[in-house]
C-alpha cells in the first residue's frame, strides 16, 4: 500500500502544473459579431423581428447581420425591408 501511495505522489509530482490549468478561452463559434470599432454600439438584439419595429434603415441592417429570428429580409440577400414603405 505504501509503494502504491508513493508511486501516486510521484506520478503526480511529474506531471506539469500547467495541464492543470482551465482553458479560459472558449473555442465554441460566437453566436453573434462582435463590436471591434471604437464607436459604441447604438441597437441591441431586442426581439422586434419586422420592418414596421424599426426606426431606420440603418437599424434594420444591424438587427439582420446580429441578431436571430429576423424576418426583414425575405430574398436573403442583405438588404432589409426592400419595398416596404413606411406610413
Amino acid at each position: 500500500m505504501k509503494v502504491l501511495f508513493s508511486i501516486l505522489i510521484v506520478a503526480f509530482l511529474c506531471i506539469p502544473s500547467s495541464s492543470f490549468a482551465k482553458d479560459t478561452k472558449s473555442h465554441a463559434p460566437k453566436k453573434y459579431a462582435e463590436n471591434k470599432s471604437k464607436k459604441p454600439i447604438k441597437f441591441k438584439c431586442d426581439g422586434r423581428q419586422h420592418c414596421s419595429q424599426m426606426r431606420n434603415f440603418k437599424e434594420a441592417k444591424y438587427f439582420i447581420q446580429h441578431c436571430p429570428n429576423t424576418k426583414m429580409d425575405g430574398d436573403n440577400d442583405g438588404i432589409p425591408c426592400e419595398g416596404y414603405k413606411k406610413r
